[in-house]
Formats: C-alpha cells, sequence, structure tokens
C-alpha cells in the first residue's frame, strides 16, 4: 500500500514538472499567435493609406500602415494585441481616424509582413522604431501623438510612454502583467518563477505622468476587468476609465456610440476639438 501511494506521488510529481517545463519552455507560443497573411487592407474601408517598411537597430524589416485625416487634429501610434496582424484592425483604424487622427499602425517582429519572431525585448524595439519614425522622420510633434494598446498591445505602449514623451496613453483591455494574468489561468504553478516575459504593464504605468485613459469590459472574458481597475488606480496623472461592453475582441464594437464617444471625450481633453471629425456608429 505505501509503495502504491510512493509511485502514485512520484506519478503525479512528474506530470507537475512536465506541465511547468512546457510552460516555461514554449511560453512564447502561448502569449504570441501572430498570422502572416494579410486578408484585409484600409482601403476596403474607403481609407487613404501608405505602406511603410522601417529598419529596427538589431536588423529587423517592420511593416505598417499610416493612415492620414484630411484635417488631423493629432497622430495616434496603434499597438494591437497578440494574435493575427494588422489587417484585422480596419475597424478599430476606421473609427480612430473618423475621429480626427492620423493612424499608424505597425506589426511586430514576426507578426503580417515583419520580419524575424516575436519577443519581449524585441517588441519594445519595435515601439520605439514606430515612435523614431513619427517623431523623427515624419516631424510628428510628441505633444500632438497619442500612444495607443490594445490588450499585449497595452503593455507595449505603456512601455513606450514611459521611455518617450506623448500627448497621452490610452490602454484597452489590457493586462498589469504577464504573471498576474499566468496565476489565473495555472494558480497551482509558481508562474512567478516560470515566467520568462514579464510585459509589466502596471510598473511602466506609474511612470508617465501624462494623461491616461484606461478602457474595459467587465464582460471580458480573457483578461480580467479588474486589471483595467487596478491600472487606473495605478495613474498619477489625468486620468479617464471608459467601461465598455462585450468579450475582449469585439468589445470596440459591441459598445457602440459610448465607445468612440468615450475617447472622443478624452482626445479633445488632451488635443483639442475638430470640427471636421466624422463620429459614426
Amino acid at each position: 500500500m505505501m509503495k502504491s501511494a510512493i509511485w502514485l506521488i512520484l506519478f503525479l510529481g512528474g506530470i507537475y514538472l512536465a506541465m511547468g517545463a512546457f510552460l516555461y519552455i514554449f511560453q512564447g507560443k502561448l502569449l504570441f499567435y501572430p498570422t502572416r497573411t494579410l486578408v484585409y487592407y484600409p482601403d476596403a474601408a474607403g481609407l487613404d493609406y501608405e505602406d511603410v517598411y522601417l529598419q529596427t537597430g538589431d536588423g529587423e524589416r517592420l511593416h505598417g500602415w499610416y493612415v492620414p485625416h484630411e484635417n488631423r487634429r493629432g497622430t495616434l501610434l496603434f499597438f494591437h494585441g497578440n494574435a493575427g496582424n494588422i489587417s484585422g484592425r480596419i475597424e478599430s483604424i476606421r473609427q480612430f481616424n473618423q475621429l480626427g487622427l492620423d493612424v499608424f499602425i505597425i506589426d511586430y517582429r514576426g507578426y503580417g509582413k515583419s520580419t524575424g519572431r516575436p519577443n519581449e525585448k524585441g517588441l519594445y524595439t519595435d515601439a520605439l522604431t514606430a515612435y523614431d519614425y513619427l517623431t523623427l522622420e515624419r516631424g510628428i510633434p510628441p505633444d500632438s501623438l497619442i500612444i495607443f494598446g490594445r490588450s499585449l498591445g497595452g503593455s507595449v505602449a505603456a512601455y513606450l510612454a514611459s521611455e518617450k514623451p506623448a500627448a497621452a496613453l490610452a490602454l484597452e483591455s489590457t493586462f498589469t502583467s504577464v504573471p498576474d494574468v499566468a496565476r489565473g489561468y495555472y494558480p497551482v504553478f509558481p508562474v512567478g518563477l516560470l515566467t520568462r516575459y514579464k510585459l509589466p504593464t502596471i510598473e511602466y504605468l506609474r511612470k508617465f505622468e501624462g494623461p491616461v485613459l484606461i478602457a474595459h469590459s467587465p464582460d471580458d472574458e480573457l483578461i480580467s476587468y479588474r486589471f483595467g481597475r487596478e491600472l487606473y488606480d495605478a495613474v498619477i496623472g489625468p486620468r479617464q476609465f471608459l467601461e465598455m461592453r462585450g468579450g475582449h475582441n469585439d468589445g470596440f464594437f459591441v459598445t457602440g456610440r459610448a465607445y468612440t464617444d468615450g475617447y472622443d471625450r478624452f482626445f479633445t481633453s488632451v488635443l483639442g476639438n475638430s470640427e471636421d471629425a466624422v463620429v459614426r456608429d
């Protein structure tokens, strides 16, 4: 009987260790879900756009779209979530563009037409490269630049805002850190030790003194609403909270006019009005 119990303990312990090793080794594949093929383009939504290719300091080539507004009141630098590529964000690009903003969105390394493989340090390099393109090559003043990130992109956006000046920061459906999310999914594992990717959004957020908008839905099934509230509580400067409706991947659509109105109020508080901006459901 004792021998059987020992074997059972060893067996279960082996499974536990194997699962822990799997999480440690393959966490990059659990965190990043890039796709290569672009299935939609901005002109399908009636938007003018420019293909942009950027060279990073570590030798990768990034692809993005620059979508202009005829009478822009500012520019939005858009960092998307962990899955797909920029072609799945056309509706969001349209929404922000209609609020009177030029929109620049990039694919991280390993996504879409961008070379390389995604990793935490690489994403930060990509963000800095995009920022330098806007401010140095296009001459966009930082005080007219909004940094926006959704989901994983919120962590990238918060990092950039902690390193570079910007008019404001907007984080949507974003987590406080990867270990915080992992604790909810894998409560029996010491995720603080196992997670190689940290993406500590809340730490970066505490370094940004400018205006911040936090948007999150109580119905978000992937990133808990409490993370949005914790991020909001961590803001040290002017702040607004936009409560969305719907799930993690459709909140910007399900929330409807309240979504665009909420962002419009925030942008207006930072950049002023745009008489030529058009807001539609």
